[in-house]
């Protein structure tokens, strides 16, 4: 457990981040008067994401390896946190759904059958509910973290000198 305190840390981190970033959605009206945005704009969460998986990363260099961290280990790290946010995520989700926007499936579910996105309300449903949601956080972390955390670990790895 000691040696994995570091991600455990910055799991916990990323998902209260992702809490905080719902709470704005919902606030600045992307999940009800202007859901028909959401899609595009619930993307800019890569921003915080990425600049997050990378602050992890850097504390991990410095805190646990003492400044010189290669780039498989790096990699075993940030795969750790993706693991973590991954298996926490569909609580984070449920949070989501049910605490923080339990308007958002509703209204998402009635503005995708107006606009045409899908046929049938019965269609929409199918899409857009907690199970769905939570499946796809969950692979969605993990696939996203492991991608970030290969390339973040490119320039965040320490070089060799000759």
């Amino acid at each position: 457990m000691k040696n994995i305190k570091i991600e455990l840390k910055w799991a916990i981190l990323f998902s209260i981040m992702t809490l905080l970033w719902m709470v704005l959605e919902k606030f600045s009206g992307l999940h009800g008067k202007y859901i028909e945005y959401h899609l595009y704009l619930t993307n800019l969460f890569a921003i915080p994401a990425i600049w997050l998986m990378v602050l992890a990363l850097k504390d991990k260099k410095k805190n646990f390896y003492g400044g010189q961290m290669n780039y498989k280990q790096g990699l075993i790290s940030g795969t750790i946190i993706s693991v973590i946010i991954a298996l926490i995520s569909p609580l984070t989700q449920w949070i989501i759904s049910y605490v923080i926007t339990p308007e958002y499936f509703p209204n998402v579910i009635k503005r995708s059958v107006e606009i045409g996105y899908f046929k049938t309300t019965a269609e929409a449903e199918a899409n857009f509910n907690y199970p769905v949601y939570a499946r796809q956080s969950a692979i969605a972390a993990l696939v996203m973290g492991i991608v970030t955390t290969a390339i973040a670990m490119i320039f965040i790895r320490t070089k060799k000198t000759e």
